[in-house]
């Protein structure tokens, strides 16, 4: 892994991802990329495996990573994180516990990445760093309420629908399989919802 000083994109995602005055923060913003380090990521590698123990929280300034469990008939896609948003397995992450999935490079990404020595002392001193975290926390948990609300209430159509106005670029950088596990949908019937919405 490398350090570098000095990366406009993940600058640009912090700006973005805090209110008030940013040229008074501006030592807060450069901690921060002082602190995290440049991984590239080789497609079909793992960033943490399952039960394993994560060692990252990243963002992820190219490439898409799938997030997924191994169920009795085969694997789930339970998230597919896309660049310019950030990914862990939080829970193993943060309290050092195996972690309940796989976190795979369905292409070959770049993120940059701190471990929790450094994740913890950003949190515990640079405002900069916990406004956009707690910003980033809030954003996810509605996310995952919507999505989970999602699976229960809208047919496959509707749900392929929304992910088509949402994030029509998962539709176009991510292969039909991963999406159609994502969405809870077999492949089958994803093929004829696609060749029936064309």
């Amino acid at each position: 892994m490398e350090n570098q000083n000095t990366n406009n994109v993940f600058l640009d995602y912090l700006h973005q991802h805090v209110q008030g005055n940013t040229a008074d923060m501006e030592s807060d913003f450069l901690e921060i990329v002082e602190r995290f380090k440049v991984m590239h990521l080789k497609k079909n590698h793992l960033l943490v495996g399952e039960n394993q123990i994560c060692a990252y929280f990243g963002f992820i300034e190219s490439g898409i990573l799938q997030h997924a469990i191994l169920v009795d008939d085969g694997e789930k896609t339970t998230y597919l994180a896309l660049r310019n948003s950030v990914t862990s397995s939080l829970n193993s992450f943060l309290h050092k516990v195996p972690s309940r999935k796989s976190i795979k490079a369905l292409v070959d990404c770049k993120l940059w990445v701190v471990d929790l020595e450094g994740f913890v002392a950003l949190l515990a001193n640079n405002s900069v760093f916990r406004q956009s975290y707690y910003n980033l926390i809030e954003k996810q948990i509605i996310l995952i309420d919507d999505y989970r609300i999602d699976l229960l209430t809208l047919t496959p159509e509707e749900r392929y629908n929304k992910l088509l106005q949402t994030e029509p670029k998962l539709l176009q950088e991510v292969p039909l399989h991963y999406l159609a596990s994502f969405l809870g949908i077999s492949t089958r019937h994803m093929s004829r919802i696609r060749k029936n919405v064309k």
